[in-house]
């Protein structure tokens, strides 16, 4: 029998193996490289919010986004507005004619497209609240016909060119009066009519529209509507005030004041001049004023704190701010004292737990739920829903949390790649690890800004560098009259922060 072949073990060519494990190697390194750029582009993207912003340049106007591009040219004679800084949808005013009143409307998209050109008039609809803070409604009220609509801001139609008016109702957001024959109603941003168009006037009861609406019928009466057009209280007052509170309302008749149920029986007519709130635990009562002083009274008509404060604000249950000669303190319902009456303001926050009570220095001490003094300084921000307090102590701004535990910027501000810092009377920068990425050579600085731009002051002057620390705009801008230093690029916030708008000198 034959032997058969005899097969050889293959032997390894080394260079190819070699050359096959620097090529793994090679790619390895790439997929790191490729994620450490891609966690450094979602790092920076935390901080880079897409935004476009009105600017202003040789006495025109125009439109920037968040990186300062330019998207509209400076040209416009008129403010360009921005209903929605997240949307590129610019509403330009032109061919003013300041003695009639009368002007053309166009819109912009950031292509410098003129968009929604089926509208005669295409204009944003303002917004404000008690405290004067201007805001735009999420939706273009639209002209056509001569009759008013609303779109939205892709040009979706929501409400048909149909009425003789669309304004907001002051304060209350997504909620818009319409006029119809005469009459008004209300509708949301959606179109949906909420309250039927059949009244002479309308008004919000609170601070939003589910808390629902005083209106007037043609009999020159006031009621209340809910959220549901449903009659909350029947239209037979000469006037509902905007006091109220678990189903306890304030209405007038002949001037007096009376607090009432739902369903008209009344609670309170007398020992009062006006009720100026109803507590937050009904069955305590209300603050009323009576001579024009504030006291405490239970819903039997009994006096539980004396008129002898000249103003009275509720915390919570059974606490409250009162001033008294000129200056603010906390007492008890049982008028025991828990602060001392030194303050010029006190403001309570329900959901830090913690009061804010200002000096006439206008630094402030934080007190917490046991009215004791946590902290002293000057606040520059407290944001309950990140929950942060941030005062500035000896000229420098330190962040704590609501337990007043004192914390780091970067864990604060966990999007930022700069942190500004202090060395030998100096400020530069520094990273998250607390390398210097920026020198000590400035005077003054601020912390990075939601697009990522940091303001730098020498000699007097002020500029800005980017979210890596290169200098964008050498510090030659005289800001000392502007009320708060920001940047993005060379464009800083201009003086009026009502408008919003940026300017370069």
């Amino acid at each position: 029998m034959g032997r058969g072949r005899r097969y050889e073990e293959p032997q390894l060519n080394m260079k190819k193996v070699l050359a096959v494990v620097v090529a793994i190697l090679v790619v390895i390194m790439f997929i790191f490289i490729l994620r450490g750029i891609l966690k450094k582009d979602k790092e920076q993207s935390k901080i880079i919010s897409k935004d476009y912003v009105a600017v202003l340049k040789d006495n025109k106007w125009g439109v920037i986004d968040s990186n300062a591009n330019e998207i509209i040219t400076p040209s416009y004679a008129e403010m360009i507005t921005i209903p929605n800084s997240k949307n590129d949808v610019f509403l330009c005013v032109y061919d003013v004619n300041y003695e009639t009143g009368e002007y053309k409307t166009k819109a912009l998209n950031s292509k410098n497209e003129e968009i929604f050109t089926q509208y005669e008039q295409i204009e944003a609809i303002t917004n404000k609240d008690e405290n004067n803070n201007i805001w735009y409604e999420n939706v273009l009220r639209v002209k056509k016909d001569g009759k008013y609509g609303l779109i939205d801001l892709t040009g979706k139609e929501l409400l048909a060119c149909n009425y003789e008016n669309i304004v907001a109702i002051d304060g209350i957001k997504d909620t818009l009066k319409v006029q119809k024959d005469g009459k008004v109603g209300v509708v949301n941003q959606e179109g949906k009519e909420i309250i039927d168009a059949k009244y002479l006037e309308v008004s919000a009861l609170g601070k939003d529209n589910k808390e629902g609406f005083i209106v007037k019928e043609e009999n020159g009466k006031y009621g209340i509507v809910n959220f549901s057009n449903q009659v909350i209280l029947e239209a037979k007052y000469d006037e509902i005030t905007k006091v109220y509170g678990n189903d306890v309302y304030v209405v007038k008749q002949q001037k007096q004041p009376i607090l009432v149920r739902k369903n008209g029986e009344e609670v309170l007519s007398k020992g009062f001049d006006e009720i100026k709130q109803i507590l937050k635990d009904t069955e305590n009562g209300i603050i009323f004023e009576k001579d024009g002083k504030y006291g405490v009274m239970n819903l039997t008509g009994e006096i539980t704190i004396q008129p002898n404060y000249e103003d009275i604000k509720e915390a919570k249950s059974g606490i409250f701010m009162v001033k008294q000669n000129g200056k603010y303190g906390i007492i008890d319902k049982q008028q025991e004292s828990k602060v001392a009456f030194n303050y010029t303001s006190i403001f309570y926050y329900e959901n830090a737990d913690i009061y804010i009570a200002e000096k006439e220095d206008y630094s402030n001490d934080i007190i917490d739920n046991t009215f004791t003094v946590r902290l002293s300084g000057i606040l520059t921000d407290l944001d309950e829903e990140k929950g942060y307090i941030a005062i500035k102590q000896e000229q420098e701004e330190k962040y704590y949390n609501f337990k007043f535990e004192e914390k780091k910027i970067a864990e604060i501000k966990t999007g930022n790649t700069l942190f500004k810092s202090k060395k030998d009377g100096k400020y530069g920068f520094v990273n998250k690890e607390g390398k210097v990425v920026v020198d000590y050579i400035y005077d003054d600085v601020t912390e990075q800004n939601s697009y990522g731009y940091c303001g730098v002051k020498k000699d007097g002057k002020w500029g800005s560098i980017d979210n890596q620390g290169k200098v964008v705009q050498e510090p030659t801008y005289d800001l000392e009259d502007y009320l708060k230093i920001d940047f993005i690029g060379r464009w800083h916030l201009g003086k009026d922060l009502n408008m919003n708008y940026y300017n370069q000198l």
